[in-house]
């Protein structure tokens, strides 16, 4: 069954309707110039409230070494997700698990990047708009996503609760990951939108 993270969470109450919607793992955003962006002091909150078996990732852009390592000393995070222009390398460096986030632009080789990213846990796929790292708000084209990649893939950008179970019978992803398709406004989540989200995600088609 597909796997579902909420990505963007701000606050307890978010992470609280998160879990019991049902969905994997939340994500916490550590890019300042985002409307989702949280302080670590707040993560740690957010982080401490979550219950047993609920995944936590960190999602940087491009962010130096030393706030990264502040930020996992300071919340205990579960993986990262680097959602800039990282190396291989630089991710890896940290001795935590991570996805490598892939804006889907023209002439992409995806076997090149998963291979280059061996060290990564999945490819995290995103729609490529300039200038913009992420949370577009826009889908791109699924039919450029290869189904015998050797990583889990987590498909992202542009999902909605309307969209979603298309997306994963396409695509047939790992996991599916969305942040501003179950907003009611920018960094603050509507929990009605969250289940049906989940709801759809998980849906077992024939």
């Amino acid at each position: 069954m597909t796997k579902v993270k909420i990505c963007g969470i701000t606050n307890t109450i978010d992470a609280q309707r998160v879990c019991d919607a049902g969905a994997d793992a939340i994500g916490l955003v550590f890019y300042p110039p985002s409307p989702r962006y949280i302080k670590p002091e707040q993560a740690e909150k957010v982080l401490e409230s979550l219950p047993p078996f609920m995944s936590s990732v960190a999602l940087f852009v491009n962010a130096a070494r030393e706030e990264i390592e502040a930020v996992l000393q300071q919340t205990g995070i579960d993986l990262i997700q680097f959602h800039g222009n990282e190396s291989a390398q630089f991710c890896a460096s940290f001795k935590r698990p991570y996805i490598k986030a892939i804006r889907m632009k023209d002439g992409l080789d995806l076997y090149a990047v998963e291979k280059e990213y061996a060290s990564a846990r999945g490819i995290l796929l995103d729609t490529y708009k300039k200038g913009i790292p992420g949370g577009t708000g826009e889908t791109f084209n699924w039919t450029k996503v290869p189904h015998d990649l050797n990583k889990p893939v987590i498909l992202a950008g542009g999902l909605t609760a309307d969209n979603v179970a298309q997306a994963v019978a396409q695509v047939q992803p790992y996991a599916v990951d969305v942040s501003g398709g179950v907003e009611a406004a920018k960094g603050k989540k509507d929990q009605n939108k969250i289940m049906a989200f989940v709801r759809n995600a998980k849906i077992i088609l024939n």
